[in-house]
């Protein structure tokens, strides 16, 4: 059972536990008066969340997908279309040779046929077929294509997935059949020794991980299209983690499936968009205690939307591990939303970081998967109690 207390604007926000099926909590701040003028005038968004008007509550404890990640999509017959990464392990899946796919896996997309409520895997294949049979990893990935993140704009169809800390990209034109993929120049993890990074790239000591590498530009990616500019969010840096991005100039879409190699990726001039806590706290404590340092080790997997005039992002932060934890083991849920009406400029936290769930949190909570339905919902997939992936709904207070 979890309780989250805190205070936004000198407002005691108290997310307390109602379980609605199981032991999944319901999500409640306490009430404050609103106008029903205001209610009357629009659905909740997140900028209504921001400003203690709104909340998320359990609509559907047990969605059917994995714990871990999702990434949903409506698809133009209305169809709910989930992307996520799988294996052999973990779903039975097998590569477009028929092999068993090793873990952690590879793309696949769980459906559903009742507005996002349940989804089910029809098909346990990888969506990208290989080039030739054996599949072979290094070329066709099929190994890790982690933590997808799908965009629609202007009839094309957008995927970046995590590929070894690198950031891959592929287009499609009806969201089944991929394009190749090409790496998104600047991400990955490298040492200084192969080529320098910039301060807020840079991977500073922690007091229970180590790793060979100097420098970080990737992790589970974020994505977003606007003004005919792609922006590909990334974790930059450890210990303390930053969110940045890069971007690129788009042509206009064309008639057949757009080419990838002639896209000229930049760092966004305002990089880092916001930065995590600067400790790690006290590493004798891991629960309730811990939340303002849930974001130090690293900030990735952004997921990126538009309310009137800012952008607003939901994003997984870690602590890293514990003493004696064989990885990361800490991990949170934050909101952050653009300063001003510029995507790639300056971005704040919100102060009631981490929102839904304390520390220690879960694997999946992070992973956030936002969907504005097409009468204006928004509901919000992740795992709150670590066994299972929960749709969360916005809701007035």
């Amino acid at each position: 059972m979890l309780v989250l207390v805190s205070v936004t604007a000198g407002t005691a926000i108290v997310f307390s536990v109602e379980p609605a099926v199981g032991s999944l909590p319901h999500l409640a701040p306490a009430a404050r008066p609103l106008s029903s003028a205001r209610i009357q005038s629009h659905l909740p968004t997140l900028a209504d969340f921001w400003e203690g008007a709104a909340h998320f509550v359990v609509d559907e404890p047990y969605t059917g997908l994995p714990m871990g990640e999702s990434d949903t999509v409506i698809a133009p017959n209305g169809e709910w279309w989930s992307y996520v990464h799988a294996s052999d392990r973990s779903a039975g899946v097998r590569d477009s040779c028929g092999q068993p796919v090793e873990f952690p896996g590879c793309v696949v997309i769980y459906r559903s046929r009742d507005d996002g409520h349940h989804f089910s895997l029809d098909k346990p294949l990888c969506q990208f077929a290989c080039r030739t049979c054996p599949c072979k990893p290094e070329r066709d990935h099929v190994f890790q294509q982690q933590y997808p993140r799908v965009y629609r704009y202007q009839g094309e169809w957008w995927m970046a997935y995590e590929l070894g800390a690198s950031v891959m990209l592929r287009v499609s034109r009806d969201g089944v059949r991929w394009g190749e993929a090409v790496r998104v120049t600047g991400t990955g993890v490298w040492s200084k020794l192969n080529r320098s990074c910039q301060p807020y790239e840079e991977i500073g000591p922690h007091h229970f991980a180590t790793t060979p590498f100097d420098c970080l530009a990737g992790a589970p990616p974020g994505l977003f299209i606007a003004d005919q500019t792609l922006y590909v969010f990334v974790g930059m840096g450890q210990n303390p983690g930053h969110m940045g991005c890069l971007k690129a100039a788009l042509s206009p879409t064309p008639r057949g499936l757009r080419n990838l190699a002639g896209l000229r990726f930049k760092p966004c001039a305002d990089n880092p968009l916001f930065t995590g806590a600067q400790y790690y706290g006290d590493s004798t404590d891991r629960g309730a205690m811990s939340n303002p340092y849930f974001d130090h080790r690293t900030i990735s997997s952004a997921e990126v939307t538009r309310v009137d005039d800012r952008y607003y992002m939901l994003f997984e932060g870690t602590r890293g591990p514990g003493p004696g934890d064989a990885g990361d083991s800490q991990f949170g849920l934050g909101l952050a939303r653009s300063v001003t009406g510029a995507i790639d400029g300056p971005w704040e936290e919100f102060p009631g970081n981490p929102i839904l769930v304390d520390l220690p949190g879960n694997i999946g909570l992070g992973h956030a998967d936002l969907v504005t339905d097409n009468a204006g919902v928004t509901f919000l997939f992740t795992s709150l109690d670590g066994v299972s992936r929960s749709r969360l709904r916005l809701v007035w207070r």
